[in-house]
């Protein structure tokens, strides 16, 4: 058993297979009668007829359209030509602004370094290999951007050595591998961002199998 189609283009050349058959074997269908026939050619007529003006609409509307981003990108290269200068006439009273619906540019708020980081721990460690985890800044400072891990190396003679960028992660824990067995190590962390390092945070020592 036949379906009947569902998708536009599908209607259409069912339509046209119709009229066509229809038509040319008018016996074969005796129910259909003439005006029926013609009805349905009227139909299909009107139904192009509508399909064009959409065709021209919907062209007519792509050049609309684009005839009118055109104007507001101009529009909105006159305003801010026409803010600039008005910012400059109301200097010395920048509360002028209002008048026209803008205000005084904001002063640019000036990045500065993380706070500490706090509770620096040691989540697992193996042969050569350690777990960190610790939270962030609650002292204030600006926003972090990443985090250094460093590590130094207590000597036997109670002196330290010199502290080594081990990692930097965005996240508040680290896995760092790698690392000297059977040494006294010590481990801190300093946020970072684009004005400058925090302070170190706590440290810890272990000593890795």
């Amino acid at each position: 058993m036949a379906i009947f189609p569902t998708t536009e283009p599908a209607v259409l050349a069912l339509a046209d297979f119709m009229v066509t058959g229809l038509t040319a074997h008018p016996g074969d269908f005796p129910s259909v009668t003439p005006a029926q026939l013609t009805a349905l050619q009227a139909q299909l007529s009107s139904y192009r007829e509508a399909k064009s003006d959409q065709d021209v609409s919907k062209g007519n509307l792509q050049v609309m359209t684009a005839v009118k981003d055109e104007n507001l990108d101009t529009l909105v290269e006159m305003m801010k030509d026409d803010l600039t200068k008005a910012e400059m006439d109301c200097k010395t009273a920048p509360q002028h602004l209002a008048e026209i619906g803008w205000g005084p540019r904001s002063t640019p708020t000036p990045i500065v370094a993380p706070g500490v980081p706090i509770k620096l721990v040691s989540s697992a460690e193996g042969t050569g290999e350690i777990w960190l985890a610790w939270e962030k800044p609650t002292d204030g400072g600006g926003a972090v951007r990443n985090y250094l891990v460093e590590r130094c190396e207590k000597l036997p003679d109670g002196n330290f050595g010199p502290w080594i960028l081990v990692q930097t992660t965005y996240n508040t824990e680290a896995h760092v591998i790698e690392q000297p067995s059977n040494a006294r190590l010590i481990f801190r962390v300093k946020a970072a961002n684009a004005a400058g390092v925090s302070m170190p945070s706590n440290t810890i020592l272990v000593v890795l199998p």
